[in-house]
């Protein structure tokens, strides 16, 4: 039986430095994908935008900044708040978004509880599927 951890954020869209937009986005992390998190960002469109990135830059990235190429994540400060930021990058497009750092805080510890770090592989059960493949 696998697990989904989810949590509905309202995180905002950096149009410049000092205007913003309300985004409501939906984390999801399942314990069948034990490596990757996905966030669906519902602008205003009849589908959702989604993003699918490793669990671990967002790990990393709300202690320290990391990631390089598509997808970057470092913490900071908003006008005394503490968020996580998170530069997207596509071929359509950039994005700037600021998660409020308590609420994916809080959501990343539960994916932790249903897979820690470094338990991803065992989660992904690639030992028995091997072991079964090999098997004469």
């Amino acid at each position: 039986m696998h697990t989904v951890v989810e949590r509905e954020v309202e995180m905002r869209l950096v149009l410049a430095p000092e205007r913003s937009v309300a985004v409501p986005a939906r984390l999801s992390y399942r314990t069948d994908d034990p490596i990757a998190v996905h966030v669906a960002f519902h602008i205003h469109s009849e589908t959702p935008v989604h993003w699918t990135f490793a669990r671990q830059l967002l790990v990393e990235g709300v202690a320290e900044p990391c990631g390089d190429g598509d997808v970057r994540v470092w913490p900071t400060s908003v006008a005394g708040r503490k968020v996580v930021c998170m530069a997207l990058s596509s071929p359509h497009g950039d994005a700037l978004l600021e998660a409020p750092s308590p609420v994916l805080t809080a959501w990343l510890e539960r994916t932790l509880h249903a897979v820690p770090v470094g338990d991803e592989q065992n989660a992904m059960g690639l030992d028995a599927q091997l072991s079964e493949l090999l098997r004469p």
